[in-house]
């Protein structure tokens, strides 16, 4: 079992992006499930039905989300009906949508769940107790365990993983759209990373266009976000499961750039 999955996904540019390095990872990768995080898809806020579709299209298996599910209204129409997305599980009971699915891959199946945190972010109910409850639910039921956990930071990131040491197949970190250097696999055979990096705007501050940025920082004035234009990178981590365990063997990170594109 080989796990691709592909860090926040940011606006059209990072569309363009996913539709241009799909075809390579799935050369790369022909027997990989392909799983991304796709919460700020739309203009930087949330995702659309048109635009999850086009996703899966690309070859998506599964889409991840965070705190900006709900920045799209239409959303409660259809999440509801989409069995291949998850949104963060911890957000409080009777929440539209499901925070985790199972994915098949020919005589395979693979849990996915997705968490919020809550250092920096609103403060929604435990991810640490929501992941035990679905864990004590399905574990028994499902071998391989993916969990994406969306979190601002990175000490609330790294307990997450060395809470679910052995629990699962792989915690990964999304959100802060930075790619971080520290991916292993940790002693009990959890593959982690604190944040797989974003798909989007290379040029931007974290995808939205630089100078509102900067003068929100420089004059501390209301300013309007909105997502970069211009040339892309992207990120991304392959991981390597044991079939016997469910655990893992590696995660490796994947980084590109739309001016070095196949340069690795």
């Amino acid at each position: 079992m080989k796990i691709v999955f592909i860090g926040d996904i940011v606006g059209s540019v990072g569309r363009k992006a996913l539709k241009h390095i799909m075809p390579r990872l799935k050369q790369l990768h022909p027997n990989a499930v392909f799983i991304a995080n796709g919460e700020n898809a739309a203009a930087g806020k949330g995702i659309t039905a048109a635009i999850a579709k086009e996703i899966y299209e690309m070859g998506i298996q599964a889409i991840t989300m965070g705190n900006h599910t709900w920045d799209q209204k239409e959303i409660f129409d259809w999440i509801d009906r989409d069995e291949k997305m998850v949104r963060p599980a911890n957000f409080p009971p009777g929440t539209p949508g499901q925070g985790h699915t199972v994915i098949k891959v020919k005589d395979q199946e693979i849990l996915i769940i997705n968490l919020q945190g809550r250092t920096f972010l609103p403060p929604i109910d435990c991810p640490f107790r929501k992941v035990d409850e679905i864990l004590e639910n399905t574990k028994k039921k499902h071998k391989f365990v993916f969990v994406d956990f969306h979190a601002e930071a990175t000490s609330e990131k790294i307990a997450m993983g060395w809470h679910l040491d052995g629990k699962v197949s792989a915690v990964v970190g999304t959100h802060t759209h930075v790619q971080t250097n520290d991916n292993r696999v940790l002693p009990q055979g959890t593959a982690y990373v604190t944040d797989v990096g974003m798909v989007g705007p290379r040029d931007g501050i974290l995808g939205v266009e630089r100078n509102a940025v900067l003068q929100k920082f420089k004059t501390q004035l209301p300013v309007r976000f909105v997502t970069d234009e211009g040339k892309w990178h992207f990120h991304a981590v392959v991981i390597e499961l044991n079939d016997a365990t469910g655990l893992a063997k590696s995660i490796h990170l994947i980084r590109y750039d739309e001016d070095q594109v196949f340069m690795d």
